[in-house]
């Protein structure tokens, strides 16, 4: 299991969403989520045919958080130019993880 990672600290399990397949269907067909979902490559998201409202962080290639933004259900995202992965969380996540621009993830155990 992969664990999403801030200055040491633990924010949440991470699953890792690599393939074409697994970016595809990231969060589709779920009730919500236990901990945090990455999307490499990606540059933006949508929540269409979604079931739960997300917390999104856009990352540069280095896993530092460029701009976090709440979706509700049946959203399109704009593309992040910049962005090279995206961190998913059911909503409200980020709030409990102080989550912000600027901060610098890394995954452990991947």
């Amino acid at each position: 299991m992969a664990w999403l990672c801030r200055e040491g600290e633990v924010l949440a399990s991470l699953e890792l969403a690599v393939t074409f397949g697994q970016r595809f269907r990231g969060l589709l067909g779920r009730d919500g989520l236990d901990g945090a979902l990455l999307l490499r490559p990606a540059r933006s998201v949508h929540t269409l045919g979604m079931r739960f409202p997300i917390d999104v962080a856009y990352c540069d290639q280095d896993l530092v958080v460029l701009d976090v933004v709440s979706m509700g259900r049946h959203r399109l995202g704009l593309p992040r130019l910049r962005a090279r992965s995206v961190v998913e969380a059911q909503a409200g996540a980020f709030e409990r993880w102080r989550l912000r621009p600027g901060d610098h993830l890394e995954v452990k155990g991947e």
